[in-house]
């Protein structure tokens, strides 16, 4: 049975999640109501499974699926993230496809469909390089999905059939390469 981003995980998803984190590296969970409280904030409901597991299992971990500094606490940024502006989870994602905008002849570098590609619908998991970022997409119709963004592109991981944050979870690499 395939969930939507709407529904609460099942326990074999949160044991999965559970088993992925260390609890001695683990940060502590926002509890129903912080995450509540972050989502009236921010005029957005997290996408599940994530949503569960900050309230319930972790606000983030200093190991995890993105290497640089581990998975981020809801709504933090890591290290390299372009001052771009205020993030807003709410506004629509504004993307529904990979876009690499460095091959693109109709983009300049000032375009502010870039800066609305790091700045509206998702949440910041994490930096894979210090240069380009996991995000999960938290509004319109790619909402649940993990995104990687960089400075010249942004795309769907691992292609067009993204995974959603527990797929991402799973297939994180030990070994620097995806298990597709």
């Amino acid at each position: 049975m395939t969930r939507t981003p709407d529904e609460r995980p099942d326990e074999a998803v949160l044991d999965a999640l559970r088993a992925a984190f260390p609890p001695e590296w683990r940060e502590p969970a926002l509890g129903g109501e912080g995450v509540a409280s972050w989502e009236a904030e921010h005029g957005v409901v997290l996408p599940e499974p994530y949503r569960t597991f900050v309230a319930e299992i972790s606000n983030g971990c200093g190991l995890g699926p993105a290497e640089d500094g581990g998975l981020q606490p809801l709504g933090w940024l890591p290290d390299g993230w372009p001052d771009l502006g205020e993030r807003r989870p709410g506004e629509p994602f504004p993307l529904e496809e990979a876009w690499l905008w460095e091959d693109d002849e109709d983009v300049d570098p000032d375009d502010p469909r870039i800066d609305a590609v790091f700045l509206h619908g998702s949440v910041v998991l994490g930096s894979d390089d210090g240069q380009s970022f996991w995000l999960l997409v938290t509004t319109g119709p790619r909402r649940g999905e993990v995104w990687m963004v960089s400075d010249v592109a942004a795309l769907p991981v691992p292609g067009p059939e993204a995974w959603g944050f527990a797929e991402w979870v799973r297939n994180w690499p030990s070994d620097e390469e995806w298990q597709v």
